[in-house]
C-alpha cells in the first residue's frame, strides 16, 4: 500500500482535464473553474466559523478589516502558488524539497503535517457538533463517526476530478446561501460593517479584553490563521496542473495562469463574503451580550431562542426551527468539503517532501484518527464540568488550532516568494512583478512580526482565559523559546534556499550550454 513516488504531482489527475484553446473568455473560464473552489473551501471551514463568529460576538465589526486583508493576502499567495505549479510543473512541496537538504525537508514536512492536523481538528469538532445537533447523536460517538467520512472520499475518487469540483462548488453555494439568508433577516449596521473594513489602532489591541478573555490581537491572529492556510498553497500548486495545457508553449502557460487566477480570485471572493457574513451574524443576528455560549452549541441554541434574537422577523422565523437547522446543515457541509481538500493536500506534501505514496483512503484514516485524539481528550477532561464549560473548551481548542496555522504559514510563504521571484526558474515572463514582490514580502514580514509579538498571549491562553501571574511568566518564557526556534528555522530555510537556488541555476545553465554544444 505504501510505496516510493517521485513523479508528477497528483499523477492520477495531472493534466487530465481537457481545455480547448479556441473557446471564448467565458467558456474558457468555465473550463478552468474548479481548482479555485477546492482552495476556497479551506477559507470557510469550521475553524473560520469559530474565529469569525467569536470575533463578531466579542468586538462587533472591528475585525472586518482583518477578514478583508487576509482575503487579499490569500488571493496574492494563491496566485503565486498556482503560477509556480503551472510554470515549473512542480508543486510547492516538490519545489521546496529540490532546494533543501533532507533534514530541513523532513522538518518542514512535519510542520506542514501538523498544520493539516490542526485544520482537521476544526473539521472533527465542526462535523461532530453538526451530527449531534441534527441527529442528537452523543458527542463522543459523533467524533468517531467523523472518521468514516473516508467512505465518502472512496466514493468521490471513483467519479472523476471534474465532478468532485462540481460537488464542492454546490456545497459552497449552500453555505453562502444559508448565511446570506440569516444575515438578510437581521438588522445589520451596514455603516458599521463598511467602517470596520478600515483598520484602526484598536484592531490589534492586546489590552482590550472580551468577557471570554480574548483580545482583538488574538482574534486577528486566529482569523489570519483560519483564513490564510499553509496547506492551501501546497494544494493549489498541485491541482493547478490538472488542466491539459502545453508547458512548453509560453502562450499556453500564460493563458493557464490567467484563467487559473481568475478562477481563484472569484472563488476567494465568495469565501470573503462567507467569512464576512459569519462575523456580521455574530454581531447582528443576536442581541448584544445575549449569547453567553459562543460555541457552535450556543449559537445553535441561540438561533432557537427567541429571547436572544435581535428583531421580530428573526424571532418569527426562529419559531419554526429553520434558522438553527440551516446553521447545522451548513456546518456539516463545511466539514465534508474540507475532507476532500485536506486529504489531497496530505498526499501532495507526503509525495513532495518524503517521496512516499499511499492510498487516499488510508491517508485520510490515519490523519483523522490522530486528529480525533485531542478532541476526545478535551471532551473527557470536561465531562464532569458544566455544559457551558465543555462547549467553551471545544471552542478554545478549535481557536488555538487556528493560531498554530498562523505560526506555520511563513514556512510556506517564504519559499513560495523566493521561488516565484527567481527569473532563471520562472523565466522573465512569469517571475513576480515588482508590486507582487513588494506585497509578498510585506505580507510575510508582517505575519512573522504578528506571530512573534502575539505568541506570549497565545501561549497563556492555553492555561486559562484568566491566567495567574505565574502562568503568564511561564507562558512568556515558553514564547521566547518558541520565538528563537521559529527565527532559527526561518534563517535555516533562507540559507538553504539561497544555496539550493544557486545549485539549480548552475545545473540549468550547464544543461543549456551542453544543448548548445550538441547543436
Amino acid at each position: 500500500m505504501i510505496h516510493y513516488a517521485n513523479g508528477p504531482s497528483l499523477e492520477e489527475i495531472n493534466h487530465t482535464v481537457t481545455v480547448p484553446r479556441d473557446w471564448g473568455f467565458w467558456k474558457t473560464l468555465f473550463a478552468y473553474s474548479g481548482p479555485g473552489a477546492l482552495v476556497a473551501v479551506g477559507y470557510m471551514d469550521p475553524g473560520n466559523w469559530s474565529t469569525s463568529i467569536t470575533g463578531g460576538q466579542d468586538f462587533g465589526y472591528l475585525l472586518m478589516s482583518i477578514i478583508l486583508i487576509s482575503s487579499l493576502i490569500a488571493m496574492l499567495l494563491q496566485y503565486m502558488a498556482a503560477k509556480l505549479g503551472i510554470v515549473t510543473q512542480m508543486d510547492l512541496a516538490q519545489a521546496i524539497r529540490a532546494r533543501t537538504s533532507k533534514g530541513l525537508g523532513i522538518v518542514l514536512w512535519i510542520m506542514t503535517e501538523f498544520a493539516i492536523m490542526a485544520t482537521d481538528i476544526a473539521e472533527v469538532i465542526g462535523g461532530a457538533i453538526a451530527l449531534n445537533l441534527l441527529f442528537h447523536i452523543p458527542l463522543v460517538i459523533s467524533v468517531f463517526i467523523t472518521v468514516f467520512d473516508v467512505l465518502l472520499l472512496l466514493l468521490l475518487t471513483k467519479i472523476g476530478f471534474r465532478k468532485i469540483e462540481a460537488i464542492v462548488v454546490c456545497l459552497i453555494i449552500v453555505i453562502l446561501v444559508v448565511f446570506a439568508y440569516q444575515v438578510a433577516l437581521s438588522n445589520a449596521d451596514w455603516g458599521g460593517v463598511f467602517k470596520g473594513l478600515i483598520p484602526t489602532a484598536d484592531t490589534l489591541s492586546q489590552t482590550r479584553k472580551a468577557s471570554d478573555g480574548l483580545t482583538p490581537y488574538a482574534g486577528a491572529l486566529g482569523i489570519i490563521g483560519a483564513t490564510v492556510m499553509p496547506h492551501n498553497l501546497y494544494l493549489h500548486s498541485a491541482i493547478s496542473q490538472t488542466r491539459d495545457y502545453d508547458p512548453k508553449d509560453k502562450k499556453d502557460v500564460a493563458r493557464a495562469i490567467k484563467f487559473t487566477t481568475w478562477d481563484s480570485n472569484i472563488q476567494l471572493t465568495f469565501a470573503f463574503f462567507v467569512n464576512a457574513l459569519l462575523l456580521i451574524m455574530g454581531v447582528a443576528v443576536f442581541k448584544t451580550g445575549a449569547v453567553k455560549d459562543s460555541s457552535f452549541f450556543g449559537l445553535f441554541d441561540a438561533l432557537n431562542n427567541t429571547s436572544t434574537l435581535s428583531n421580530p422577523v428573526l424571532i418569527s422565523v426562529a419559531k419554526s426551527g429553520i434558522l438553527s437547522t440551516l446553521f447545522a446543515v451548513a456546518l456539516l457541509a463545511s466539514g465534508q468539503n474540507s475532507t476532500i481538500t485536506g486529504t489531497l493536500t496530505g498526499q501532495v506534501i507526503m509525495e513532495g517532501f518524503i517521496h512516499m505514496k499511499m492510498p487516499l483512503w488510508l491517508r485520510r484514516l490515519i490523519t483523522r484518527l490522530i486528529s480525533v485524539i485531542p478532541v476526545l481528550i478535551c471532551v473527557s477532561l470536561t465531562s464532569g464540568e458544566s455544559e457551558l464549560q465543555e462547549h467553551t473548551a471545544l471552542n478554545n481548542l478549535m481557536e488555538n488550532s487556528q493560531i498554530f496555522l498562523a505560526l506555520a504559514l511563513p514556512f510556506s510563504m517564504l519559499p513560495l516568494i523566493l521561488m516565484t521571484d527567481n527569473k532563471h526558474q520562472m523565466g522573465m515572463e512569469f517571475k513576480n512583478t515588482l508590486w507582487v514582490k513588494i506585497l509578498g514580502w510585506v505580507s510575510v514580514i508582517g505575519l512573522i512580526y504578528l506571530n512573534l509579538n502575539g505568541l506570549p498571549s497565545a501561549v497563556s491562553g492555553f492555561f486559562s482565559d484568566n491566567p495567574t501571574t505565574a502562568q503568564t511568566n511561564l507562558a512568556t518564557t515558553i514564547a521566547y523559546i518558541l520565538d528563537i526556534l521559529i527565527l532559527g528555522l526561518l534563517i535555516w530555510t533562507l540559507v538553504e534556499f539561497h544555496f539550493g537556488n544557486k545549485r539549480i541555476d548552475a545545473e540549468r545553465r550547464a544543461q543549456q550550454n551542453q544543448q548548445k554544444g550538441n547543436a
